[in-house]
């Protein structure tokens, strides 16, 4: 499902036009982004929790080469599945 499919899926789930539809979806993923950007978690209780990660510096091997090389450290997100959607799924 692709961000569109989610929208008119959420339009028709929420009885919404898809413009408002996508202006919630937006505002979602906009404080979901703002939240991880300050270091805080995430958590919608019942679907899971998105939290920002810390990768450290480490040694890599270009695979066309077979020579080592520096990979820098990296900031990600992280995703756990809630025990209720699991069970779901």
């Amino acid at each position: 499902m692709n961000k569109a499919e989610l929208v008119e899926a959420v339009a028709a789930k929420a009885k919404l036009s898809k413009a408002d539809a996508e202006a919630a979806l937006n505002a979602v993923i906009c404080a979901t982004e703002g939240a991880l950007k300050k270091g805080d978690e995430v958590r919608l209780t019942g679907f899971g929790t998105f939290a920002r990660k810390s990768r450290k510096a480490r040694t890599g091997i270009n695979p066309a080469t077979r020579k080592p090389i520096k990979i820098p450290a990296s900031k990600t997100v992280a995703f756990k599945v809630s025990k209720a959607l699991k069970a779901k799924l």
